[in-house]
């Protein structure tokens, strides 16, 4: 069963793995990025979602900022002692573990994403099928519904959404053939305990990112 879904806001971040230090984003919004934001909306455990395309409708332009960025991991033992009115009531992040990093964002984005989701062998009842959960998804797209606000790489950048109420095919921002390189697509979890990160050759050819048919490699 297929969605469409258009999505925008004033920022986004999605990371280039290789570059750790300062954040720099892709160009567009990586399938990983996309599922995540449906799954923000509807999810459940009887079903996968798949991106077939994304469509750029808003020109690719980058802005650099700066963002306080945690460089710590939470101590567990403080947070338990806090809830067990035992703690001081400290803050649990101090001065020296919040470090101030560049980032390579983009801004004012807008897409439409073009998805579906297979079902599997997770169903809760024999009531859950295809057309319920694509019937669920549509209800809680069209009234702004969502289980965590959507956002675009990093909570710091939420996203909008809205069902794509265009008639004809979303317009991209371009005409042609412009290569990405390398870009992530999303882990593989069949190894729960070492999931393997999985990339793609991508490609924008009229502004639309051809997901569906990309060749996906570890």
């Amino acid at each position: 069963m297929s969605v469409r879904l258009e999505v925008w806001g004033d920022y986004a971040l999605f990371s280039r793995p290789e570059l750790k230090v300062e954040r720099v984003t892709y160009d567009v919004m990586t399938p990983s990025a996309a599922r995540g934001l449906l799954e923000a909306i509807f999810w459940h455990p009887g079903m996968i979602w798949r991106i077939d395309k994304i469509h750029v409708l808003n020109p690719i332009r980058f802005s650099s900022i700066r963002r306080n960025e945690v460089d710590s991991v939470i101590n567990v033992s403080k947070i338990k002692a806090m809830a067990e009115g035992r703690g001081d009531g400290g803050a649990i992040y101090t001065s020296e573990s919040i470090q101030q990093r560049a980032s390579t964002v983009l801004r004012d984005v807008r897409y439409v994403i073009d998805a579906h989701f297979d079902m599997n062998r997770k169903r809760m009842s024999p009531a859950d099928s295809a057309e319920k959960f694509q019937s669920m998804f549509m209800r809680r797209a069209a009234k702004g519904q969502y289980f965590h606000h959507p956002y675009f790489g990093t909570r710091e950048f939420p996203a909008e959404f809205r069902v794509w109420e265009g008639e004809s095919e979303p317009v991209g921002f371009e005409q042609g053939h412009r290569d990405l390189g390398y870009m992530f697509y999303d882990f593989d979890y069949r190894n729960p305990a070492q999931p393997q990160p999985l990339f793609f050759r991508a490609a924008l050819d009229n502004g639309v990112l051809d997901v569906a048919s990309a060749e996906v490699r570890s």
